[in-house]
């Protein structure tokens, strides 16, 4: 049922709450602050993932995260600027010739910058897996019927992108569990064409079935259009493009003229949405159960948004609580607002209904 205990939230409903989340980590440095929303990422994700490919691909964004962490840190050990009067670890110092000047390779580790280094590095880690959490909340071939028709066509290529590593992944799974119950032995490299093969004749054949199914569905049918509408949209879009391109350089060049700012923003804007209208009149589409949008969605949207602006409102208040003091080094504090805001981001792991299960899995 729509409303009953079993159903999947609104895709959309999980893309806003992520970047809301993702927003209010932008805006701290302070490391508790940063951990509480891993953990509330975390938390949901874990609560509220279904047993879908995609659901199961959070783990490789939590990988990535302490991949671009060791990655920052060994950047900080080779050529980074040391800074600080606590000195960690004393390394030999190598100045590059001149072609290269202002670069030294190693020298003194030093505490305040290293830890710089590691809380810039968790805060990319933290937005990444936020968007993570948001691809395995949502299904991405439902939130595909969110896109504006002319953009179907380049929405059906995302969705396809984005499967196929959870879906080659699940084939790998499978084809590794066949081959255990068959008493077949060898790993690594030896077992690598014995598994290749299977899980490409596997991708072929999903690829078979999904043309059928989309030919069957009448996918990629056409409205016939005047081509002066063609070419109105065709104009519209190229013109918001240029638009935005110049309002957004306006916006972030103080020097530059007024008028070449939030004018053209919203003029861009507005051609932008009516390119958009127009194109999308030569798609042909059908709605076959949509998605509710109820008071889970609405909860789910707007706990992120009070965690975005929690920490907006105590960006103003109290700045210097979402920051690691490192001039003096000590140890940071934990602001009740923002807490509170990221603790209300976490309500979705409770006030949700449960996605549904497929047979299997039941």
């Amino acid at each position: 049922m729509a409303d009953g205990r079993w159903r999947a939230v609104h895709p959309g409903a999980w893309w806003l709450w992520a970047l809301g989340l993702a927003t209010a980590v932008t805006m701290t440095t302070n490391p508790l602050l940063l951990l509480v929303a891993l953990a509330v990422l975390v938390l949901v994700v874990v609560s509220r993932r279904g047993d879908t490919p995609w659901a199961r691909a959070f783990r490789l964004y939590l990988w990535l995260g302490l991949f671009i962490i060791a990655v920052r840190v060994g950047l900080y050990v080779l050529v980074g600027y040391k800074t600080g009067p606590t000195v960690l670890l004393r390394l030999p110092q190598v100045d590059l010739p001149s072609w290269a000047a202002g670069i030294t390779l190693l020298g003194d580790l030093r505490l305040e910058s290293l830890l710089a280094t590691v809380v810039d590095a968790l805060r990319l880690a933290v937005m990444v897996a936020a968007v993570g959490a948001a691809n395995a909340l949502a299904n991405p071939k439902r939130l595909l019927r969110l896109l504006p028709g002319a953009l179907h066509d380049l929405g059906t290529a995302v969705v396809v992108s984005v499967t196929v590593a959870p879906q080659l992944a699940d084939s790998v799974r499978r084809v590794s569990r066949a081959r255990a119950l068959r008493g077949e032995s060898g790993r690594g490299v030896r077992a690598l064409p014995r598994v290749a093969l299977p899980v490409l004749e596997e991708t072929l054949e999903r690829s078979l079935l999904l043309a059928s199914a989309m030919d069957g569905r009448g996918y990629g049918r056409r409205n016939a259009v005047t081509s002066g509408i063609r070419r109105a949209t065709q104009w519209s879009l190229a013109t918001a493009l240029l638009s935005l391109g110049l309002g957004i350089y306006g916006l972030l060049d103080g020097t530059a003229p007024a008028w070449l700012g939030a004018p053209l923003v919203a003029v861009g804007g507005v051609l932008a949405v009516v390119g958009l209208r127009l194109g999308g009149r030569t798609v042909v589409r059908s709605a076959y159960r949509p998605d509710p949008w109820l008071g889970p969605e609405w909860l789910t949207a707007g706990s992120g948004l009070v965690a975005a602006t929690a920490m907006v409102l105590t960006s103003h208040s109290a700045p210097d609580a979402l920051v690691l003091p490192l001039d003096p080094l000590a140890v940071p504090a934990l602001p009740l607002l923002p807490l509170a805001g990221l603790l209300v981001a976490a309500a979705p792991a409770f006030l949700t209904p449960e996605p549904p299960r497929s047979r299997r899995s039941a």
